[in-house]
């Protein structure tokens, strides 16, 4: 007689990008509780970006240099008693899922204006992200998250094309102008519809250009 013998499934190995759904999205005020009360550390830093808590990259040496030549350089142009360059640090953005903490911005008043809160686009000038391997994602951050916040202008200090590209006219949709400052031009500072200077672009870039990625 013989045996019975029973099939098993098979069972396929496990994809590696996959995610469970549905994932569950964070309001600011959760995120800030979360904060607040020490579940979420230093390290890793992390900030929320549409509801989803996302890593911050560690800074390599031509994002850490640019980031000190970009912040004393806003700050040479600002009136001081008007406006600051604030350093990574959160803004809080409206529509309850967004608390990004770009590499610089514009903030109207001084820092002490913001003991008790976060500043809103109804305080933001400006805000300034560096980009090079974060390039797609920061260029995301101005269709999905600034230009609809309404922050009317935004800058990516690109260190891929050694460039500075310039939003303006937000909207829904995101930006409705860009511009590009090359490397041998310079970058109006405008300010609420005022010019209050400008930055040459290879003033705040590093001195060699970025290394390739490798296969590139």
């Amino acid at each position: 007689m013989s045996a019975l013998i029973t099939a098993q499934p098979i069972i396929p190995p496990p994809e590696p990008a996959w995610v469970p759904s549905p994932l569950y999205r964070l309001t600011v005020e959760e995120y800030e509780a979360m904060v607040a009360s020490g579940v979420l550390k230093s390290s890793p830093r992390f900030h929320l970006i549409r509801g989803y808590l996302v890593a911050k990259m560690t800074h390599n040496p031509p994002h850490a240099i640019v980031d000190e030549l970009l912040g004393p350089a806003l700050t040479g142009i600002l009136p001081a008693d008007r406006y600051h360059a604030r350093a990574a640090k959160p803004v809080r953005l409206p529509g309850r899922d967004s608390e990004p903490e770009p590499d610089r911005c514009v903030v109207r008043g001084t820092p002490r204006a913001y003991e008790s809160h976060h500043p809103g686009p109804e305080d933001i000038a400006l805000v300034a992200e560096i980009a090079e391997s974060s390039l797609a994602d920061d260029r995301k951050l101005a269709t999905e998250v600034y230009g609809p916040a309404g922050i009317p202008v935004y800058w990516i200090v690109n260190l891929v094309h050694r460039q500075v590209e310039v939003y303006t006219d937000p909207g829904p949709g995101g930006y409705r102008s860009c511009r590009v400052f090359a490397e041998g031009e310079s970058v109006p500072v405008m300010i609420e519809g005022q010019l209050l200077g400008a930055i040459a672009v290879a003033d705040i870039l590093p001195s060699r250009p970025a290394a390739p990625a490798p296969g590139g």
